[in-house]
């Protein structure tokens, strides 16, 4: 890694197996990022949402996690980035939005579905620097009727934001980030324990988000099998919506959501972040 000195004894390391412990995210979107892993005779792959993921890594019960950004600074640590690979969004993102039943300016509470931390924290963000309001903040769901019943508004993500038909207003909070800044919003990425992979593992990683990207009819149809309505969808998502690549205009959207988390008081940040070394770096 770079920006810090690897201390083996905080994580674990690939010398104790043949295999690294990969903690994926189940979600549509981060499918292209897993291309071809489940083959891989170097992943021992499993599946979560994102809070998981992050409870896994921090918890040492798996190696490298595709965890919420937010979380990065959240855990014990240090862990290192693998650079390139991400969930991103530049605009609309379609799959992480606000549902309210009434104008935004007026809404004094809203309902979280809380399988994404970041997706929290942007609220929490959005709310105060966007919004301008400060709302109560209520875990429950995710079931938007059941929300909106108790909550002037609720957080749906994932595939449950990007098939849910309702007749409330949906404000999509990747298209609010980016209108507020003008910078891609980063929502997940892989990280994981110093030396727990190796340079071949984190240029494995690129490959896969490459092959993954490539390749986002083949990614819809298996995620979807028995709907061909929702797989032309779900290409359309992956295609136009989701952006996989960690460069320097997302790495300044991440660091802006840093700064403004950190005045909020939901994280600690002073600046720093931590990244593998690949066989050949390619973040863009």
């Amino acid at each position: 890694m770079t920006g810090t000195s690897s201390d083996s004894s905080r994580g674990p390391a690939p010398a104790r197996s043949n295999r690294v412990r990969l903690g994926a995210v189940g979600y549509l979107n981060a499918r292209p990022l897993v291309y071809g892993l489940d083959r891989s005779p170097r992943f021992d792959v499993r599946y979560d949402v994102p809070s998981e993921c992050a409870r896994l890594l921090h918890a040492h019960e798996i190696d490298v996690g595709l965890i919420p950004s937010i979380e990065y600074l959240r855990g014990p640590g240090p862990y290192g980035i693998v650079p390139g690979p991400a969930v991103v969004s530049r605009g609309p993102v379609r799959s992480v939005a606000i549902y309210t039943t009434r104008w935004i300016g007026d809404v004094r509470s809203i309902a979280l579905d809380t399988s994404s931390r970041t997706s929290v924290a942007l609220v929490s963000v959005l709310c105060a620097r966007l919004f301008k309001i400060q709302p109560r903040l209520e875990p429950r769901g995710p079931d938007l009727d059941d929300m909106l019943v108790h909550c002037d508004a609720a957080l749906i993500i994932g595939d449950n934001a990007l098939f849910l038909e309702s007749t409330v207003e949906k404000i999509d909070l990747g298209e609010a980030w980016t209108t507020m800044t003008g910078l891609p919003f980063v929502y997940a990425f892989w990280a994981g324990w110093p030396d727990a992979i190796t340079p071949a593992d984190a240029e494995a990683l690129q490959c896969a988000r490459d092959e993954g990207v490539a390749h986002v009819d083949a990614v819809a149809r298996a995620h979807l099998p028995d709907s061909p309505e929702r797989q032309a969808a779900a290409s359309r998502y992956l295609r136009h919506n989701i952006r996989y690549f960690l460069g320097g205009e997302e790495l300044e959207g991440l660091r802006t959501f840093y700064v403004y988390a950190n005045e909020l008081g939901l994280v600690s940040y002073e600046g720093a972040m931590n990244f593998y070394h690949a066989e050949h770096h390619r973040a863009v």
